[in-house]
């Protein structure tokens, strides 16, 4: 998305032409891509100059989880950590709203990413505003009628900042078609080995449907700037999904012209005599 850009999500496709016509070719590509990664964050984790967050976001079954899965299965786990963000706990609600996130930044050479994240708080608790009432904030400023706007400044001002400081931000809205959502929440709900996966909750939320989207809408177009922008991905095709998400992944690494720390001659002359003993 291009900085201040209107969108009207009901008018962006959810589904596109696919990148692979069969299912070999799609494992076949995504196998490439998650090799070329493995390797890509190795250097990242020598050169340890930058730091990578990745955040998804979407509405309940638009794949978050598994594009997570599927695309970083060949990350090295000491290089890479997840984290889930769901409903604040007691602890979390005595801060700001982008101090639980931020504890969970990653440090230099390392690759987190965010399931869910800060952008929550313009969003589910746009769309359900009493949210506010528990976060304890002073009254005066749950009346702002700024405090969208506020927070969406806090975000962009955070955002710069760890750019600035090194930290590349790749940011995922992976938009899922209602009627997709339904197909994926009706398999949850017929095969048992899915049924964990669902809850009454993800019903009560699908009826507020229309005011996720214009949530939506407003935060991408506020808060997608030209260092750290959003790709909006298209989510009806989990496999097409995952391969533009790897993609993406991979250019913002190979952007970063990293290279592996040099040896120097003093460093060399200690090795040739550690080696010389063994």
């Amino acid at each position: 998305m291009r900085p201040g850009e209107k969108v009207k999500l009901g008018k962006w496709p959810t589904r596109m032409k696919p990148i692979c016509t069969t299912k070999k070719g799609y494992h076949k590509l995504l196998n490439e891509h998650v090799e070329e990664l493995s390797d890509l964050q190795q250097l990242h984790y020598a050169s340890n100059h930058y730091a990578l967050l990745l955040i998804f976001q979407g509405m309940d079954a638009a794949g978050k989880d598994g594009a997570i899965r599927h695309v970083m299965s060949g990350v090295n786990p000491q290089g890479c950590e997840v984290f889930s963000f769901k409903q604040p706990t007691a602890d979390e609600l005595e801060h700001d709203f982008l101090w639980r996130t931020s504890r969970h930044l990653p440090e230099r050479g390392r690759i987190g990413i965010f399931n869910r994240s800060y952008y929550e708080d313009v969003l589910v608790v746009r769309v359900h505003p009493e949210i506010l009432r528990s976060q304890k904030m002073p009254e005066t400023l749950i009346e702002k009628k700024t405090i969208w706007a506020d927070r969406y400044q806090s975000i962009v001002d955070l955002e710069k900042h760890l750019h600035r400081n090194g930290t590349r931000i790749i940011k995922f809205f992976l938009h899922l078609s209602k009627g997709e959502q339904r197909k994926r929440f009706l398999e949850r709900i017929d095969e048992p080995d899915k049924n964990w996966k669902f809850s009454l909750a993800d019903i009560h939320e699908r009826k507020y449907w229309r005011h996720y989207m214009e949530a939506y809408e407003d935060c991408l177009k506020a808060t997608s700037t030209h260092q750290v922008p959003w790709y909006v991905v298209p989510a009806d095709d989990k496999d097409n999904a995952r391969l533009i998400v790897s993609q993406i992944v991979l250019d913002a690494l190979n952007d970063l012209k990293m290279s592996y720390p040099k040896t120097t001659a003093k460093r060399r002359q200690e090795l040739i005599a550690i080696r010389k003993k063994l």
